[in-house]
């Protein structure tokens, strides 16, 4: 089941927001599997987070490598709500483009 998470940090400015995603393409984990949306939001001092994830379990993969980095930066993410995703809507030309990647996925496997 596909998740929402929102992280409203006490405190994390753009800075330290663009150093932790610098620091995650570094460790591998730009583009972390199972994470269908990432956004960062808010006033420049206090950026706050959401994210889909297919699953708590992509998430929680995920966080094995996000948390060491928040707390070398010195980041409290502070506690996450998580929520059940109940729909998501995707406009056509994304969504086509997804089917068009998947079916050319499929045919290498071929």
């Amino acid at each position: 089941m596909a998740i929402g998470i929102y992280f409203a940090p006490p405190a994390m400015p753009a800075e330290k927001y663009d150093e932790c995603i610098k620091l995650l393409k570094k460790a591998g984990a730009g583009k972390p599997a199972g994470r269908s949306y990432h956004v960062s939001f808010g006033p420049k001092d206090k950026l706050m987070v959401f994210d889909v994830w297919t699953s708590q379990a992509a998430f929680d993969k995920f966080g094995k490598k996000l948390m060491p980095i928040l707390q070398q930066l010195g980041i409290d993410p502070g506690q996450p709500t998580v929520m059940p995703v109940h729909k998501v809507i995707v406009p056509k030309a994304k969504a086509a483009a997804r089917k068009k990647k998947a079916k050319a996925a499929r045919g290498k496997k071929r």
